[in-house]
């Protein structure tokens, strides 16, 4: 019986450290210029993976994830592509809404797109694209979403671009704070 009490033991504490603040990081790149066109690596994800089972069909702004037919859910780095972007795949026309984010994403150009099962998920796999952005987010919305989660390091460094990228726009510089 001890056994079993010492691996259930075992096992909470290395989810507690996996799930910690102190996580560490994926390899920082540089972000890419702001520009309507964009090339950006592209990955799949769905709402039964087992690191988001705890949020389900929930993107992290508390909407439902959305898969069509008029727009998609995409998960980004804030700091790169702000909560509310809206941006167009130029291979399949298919239009997504960044309304999620995911610590794998932090510091990466890289975007998620949803997929409503495993196997779309799979099918899609890894893919570089060519994006066209149709409206950017709200970094200043962003900020004041990500704010209360700012003990974990993905959501500090997201903090952290959005006010070194995000400030030089006049009209949201006294929001980022």
């Amino acid at each position: 019986m001890q056994l079993r009490h010492l691996f259930l033991l075992l096992t909470a504490l290395c989810y507690a450290a996996c799930s910690s603040p102190s996580r560490k990081l994926p390899k920082y790149e540089p972000p890419l210029a702001r520009t309507r066109f964009q090339v950006v690596k592209t990955t799949a994800y769905t709402h039964t993976e087992s690191d988001h089972l705890a949020y389900g069909n929930k993107s992290a702004l508390g909407t439902p994830l959305r898969c069509g037919p008029d727009i998609h859910s995409a998960a980004a780095d804030w700091g790169r592509w702000p909560a509310g972007t809206v941006f167009r795949l130029c291979s399949t026309g298919e239009i997504f809404f960044v309304d999620d984010y995911g610590w794998a994403l932090t510091g990466r150009n890289t975007i998620d797109l949803y997929k409503p099962s495993r196997s779309a998920m799979n099918t899609w796999g890894a893919r570089r694209e060519r994006i066209e952005i149709l409206r950017w987010g709200d970094p200043a919305r962003s900020f004041k979403r990500l704010k209360p989660a700012q003990k974990y390091a993905h959501v500090a460094q997201m903090l952290r671009d959005i006010k070194r990228y995000w400030s030089r726009s006049e009209e949201h510089t006294s929001e980022l704070q």
